[in-house]
């Protein structure tokens, strides 16, 4: 049991770090309506932002964080405004391309400044608690706490504010919502600079334990597709949803099956629900 309990702490470790990643991606899904190949780039910049003020400027883990998801916020935003709005009458494929662009200049960036090498994160909840048999290490009760307060916070701002009612309105038809008076450029770079911080902040909670490297976000990216796909394009309970199911069945798998098969679980998985219900768990959230 003290095991299973522990495995269920890594179950949601891993999926409160992909439901933040993709919630940032199904929300710009709304408004592309193509996937965004650029965003696990923007995870990786937000490691890199927080270990270049906690190391260059000398400041703590949370200013950190906190300089990472405004960081990782403007440089979404700039792609929206510089890539993508630009792009917005142009075929889908142009979108898709431009934001493997984006991912591919991100990285070159970041390995010219700071080198191929792997880096270590510092965090201030090394310690390990002990609590009924049961090894709770710091910062993954810490990666659960934040991540659910986020989600939830998000949650509120989606459904109780006018703002967040404009973006979801945005996501579910874009034409419509212009029609009834909603600025669209507004909503989109609000929606981006959500999505840039959430993923900033979800590579500051998870680098201490998976360290910082150029392309620490091709794997996360990769998961989060298989997330919105699963939870349903463009459903925010969703990705939420989704995300707690890879994680769950990503440490469950990893520890009684193989840690060699824990990446392919997921995409198993993905096959198997996908075979029973083709348009993903939340049907009304789909495109």
């Amino acid at each position: 049991m003290e095991l299973f309990l522990q495995q269920v702490l890594n179950g949601l470790t891993l999926g409160g770090v992909y439901s933040l990643v993709a919630l940032g991606l199904t929300l710009v899904y709304g408004i592309l309506h193509v996937p965004n190949f650029a965003h696990g780039a923007f995870y990786m910049a937000g490691a890199y932002a927080a270990f270049f003020i906690m190391t260059k400027l000398g400041l703590n883990y949370w200013w950190g964080m906190l300089g990472a998801a405004v960081i990782v916020a403007l440089i979404s935003v700039l792609s929206e405004r510089l890539v993508f709005h630009p792009l917005r009458n142009a075929p889908y494929l142009h979108h898709m391309i431009a934001s493997i662009g984006i991912l591919l200049f991100l990285e070159a960036g970041a390995q010219a400044i700071w080198g191929a090498d792997f880096h270590r994160m510092d965090t201030p909840y090394n310690q390990l608690l002990e609590l009924g048999g049961l090894t709770l290490p710091g910062q993954r009760l810490l990666i659960i706490a934040a991540a659910f307060l986020l989600v939830a916070l998000l949650q509120l701002f989606l459904k109780k504010t006018v703002t967040g009612a404009t973006i979801v309105a945005m996501a579910q038809n874009r034409e419509g919502a212009a029609l009834v008076g909603i600025d669209a450029t507004r909503v989109a770079m609000l929606t981006f600079a959500i999505a840039g911080a959430l993923a900033g902040v979800a590579a500051v909670l998870y680098a201490p334990i998976n360290l910082v490297y150029t392309s620490m976000g091709n794997l996360v990216i990769t998961k989060a597709f298989v997330i919105i796909v699963l939870g349903g394009m463009g459903s925010v309970p969703g990705a939420i949803v989704g995300g707690l199911i890879i994680g769950f069945a990503e440490a469950f798998g990893a520890f009684y099956i193989s840690t060699d098969y824990k990446d392919i679980i997921a995409f198993a998985l993905l096959v198997l629900i996908l075979s029973v219900r083709p348009q993903g768990l939340f049907a009304k959230g789909a495109h």
